[in-house]
This record gives structure tokens, sequence and C-alpha cells, in this order.
């Protein structure tokens, strides 16, 4: 819905910053599969053939059929490929996904990355590593990482550490650094900043801010609206949209909260939460992938109530098989 200018300075430290992270070879072959109107395009094309990779071009429309990938992951030879995590979940329900014997590095980013889809990743392709990453379009596509690791029991996957030459803020609406643990906006800063978006200088202002943590004169941060925090480790975690506040009676609530604390219990893959009117009335309503069962939904609710409070706790939580998708493969 709007264009951003982003720079060609700034798509170069970004892949040059991926080369040294994940140190393609002439041996490795790069599938591209993202339609090229998303930003993960951009370094599924260049990344390989800037250090000598095979770049591999799947079919229109193929990202979407599992068991077409699974197919020309091994027809090809595949070493490298992205997912956003609504696809990755996807493509790890084919039985043949464990097939792919080729794949040594797995890269997600686009939506939180959840603790099941970990698991299942090193079940199915334990051979191959697993990369969480996380960025805007206005920041050159990507601008924290995390290598995740096999066994972990944090049941909650890291956006990790800033990338080379990028400073990573978390604010609250004072402007000022929140402290470990409390939430806050996350702000980025650094070469891989877009100039802005195109013939918008109105929201150019609004979301590209003065930076008052600059290291030179005239630097800017960008606002993101993501709801993050800071771990003791200094790694970053990702909550949710801050758009994604609503207010129920006249309480102010994180629709993210809600949501990684339902992500968090053992039984649920994935969770979105909304708010409905109900009978006149402002409900929260949880969608989980999960087995239908109503034991889950007493536990759930159990869950929720010893970390939450009352008015955080959705009156409905409906049980699915899978979430509809985008076109790119989001929720």
């Amino acid at each position: 819905p709007k264009g951003t200018m982003n720079s060609h300075e700034a798509i170069r430290n970004r892949l040059i910053w991926m080369q040294e992270a994940y140190q393609l070879t002439s041996q490795d072959r790069v599938l591209q599969k993202t339609p090229f109107s998303f930003d993960v395009s951009v370094w599924e094309f260049f990344w390989p053939l800037m250090y000598g990779a095979a770049l591999v071009i799947a079919r229109p429309e193929g990202h979407k059929d599992p068991e077409y990938l699974v197919s020309e992951i091994n027809r090809q030879g595949v070493t490298t490929l992205h997912f956003v995590p609504s696809m990755f979940q996807v493509f790890l329900e084919s039985e043949r996904s464990s097939s792919c014997h080729s794949i040594r590095q797995v890269i997600c980013s686009g939506e939180a990355l959840t603790f099941d889809m970990q698991c299942r990743h090193f079940d199915r392709l334990p051979h191959s590593e697993l990369h969480n990453l996380y960025g805007p379009t206005e920041a050159a596509v990507d601008v924290t990482h995390w290598t995740c690791e096999k066994g972990s029991r944090d049941r909650v996957v890291p956006i990790g550490v800033p990338i080379a030459n990028t400073q990573i803020l978390i604010l609250d609406d004072n402007m000022q650094i929140v402290p470990v643990g409390v939430p806050g906006e996350l702000h980025i800063a650094g070469v891989n900043l877009a100039r802005g978006y195109y013939q918008r200088p109105d929201l150019t202002a609004e979301k590209f801010v003065p930076n008052p943590y600059a290291l030179k004169a005239g630097e800017r941060l960008y606002k993101t609206g993501d709801l993050c925090r800071y771990r003791s480790d200094g790694t970053i975690e990702y909550i949710g949209r801050i758009d994604f506040q609503v207010k129920i009676r006249g309480l102010r609530v994180e629709l993210g909260e809600i949501e990684a604390a339902l992500t968090a219990h053992p039984q649920v893959q994935n969770s979105v939460v909304t708010m409905a009117t109900v009978g006149g009335q402002k409900q929260l309503v949880a969608y989980v992938i999960a087995n239908d069962d109503d034991s889950l939904r007493q536990s759930l609710r159990a869950t929720l109530a010893e970390q939450l409070p009352d008015y955080m706790v959705p009156a409905h939580i409906i049980c699915l098989d899978a979430f509809p998708l985008s076109p790119s493969g989001k929720v």
C-alpha cells in the first residue's frame, strides 16, 4: 500500500552481513520462491548471485505447494531456502519434508516463529540449521537475527540481536529505553534505514524520527510499531504489533501478549487473538492451532488466568487445523 525507498547501500550492508553469517559457497543452491513483490525476494535473488552459488527459481505459486517444494528441493539439491513461518508449518506437516537431506539451512522471517515449529524443524530436518530473522521493509528486509538451538526448552523463540551496522532500541512512549523484561516499541537506526515513503512526506515524518541516542548528527530512528522486550541475556523477544492494542470496558489490552501466552502452552502450535462484538458486547476471541478438546480450553484458561489479568482472558477459544494465509504466506 505504500512504496518504501530503500538504498543500494542498505541492501548491500544486509547482503554482506548475510554472507558473513551464513557463508554461501559455490556448492550451495538457493531456492527463489518468494513472490518478487515481497521484500525477502531481494536477498533470494542477489545473495547467491553475489557469492557464486546457484539460483534455483521455483515455478509461480510453487511456494504454496509443499509436495512440489519437496520434489524440487530433492531434484535440484537445494541447500538454502526461506519460509514465512505459516508456510513453514504447512511444509513441515508434509511427511515427505523429512526426505530433504540436501537442506543445510532454513531462514525464517515475516512472522513470529513458534517454539512448536522450531521443534518440528529439528525433528524433520535434524541435519539443518534454523535461523529466525526479523525486520521491516523500511530497514532493508532484516535487522536482527537468531540461530535456533536444537533441544532448547525456551518456549519463546527470540528475534535475537542486531545485524552489522544496525542500532536497535526498545523505547517507551517518552522515548526512554525500557528496562529488561518491560515491553516497549522497537526502533531501528543505522545504514539499513530507508529514505522514507515514496511521495508520502507526512508518513515519512511520522515514522522516521530524530534519533535521541544518535552517534552522528542527523541520524533517524524508524518506529516499527512492534512491541518487544529485552531478555536478561541482551537478546530481544517479539511480542506483537502495538496497533493490535484494543480497549475492552475502558481497559487497554495488548493482543500480542495474549497470543504469546497462548503459544507458550505445550499443546498449542500457534495463536491469533481478535476482538469481536457479540450481542453488543466487545469480547476477546482466541483462535489456536491445536486439537479440539474441552480439557485443552480449560487448561488454556487456567494458564492465562495465572499470567494475565481477568479482562485479558478470551471469552472464546476456538481450535483450528490451520489459519487462512495471504498470497505471501502470512496469516
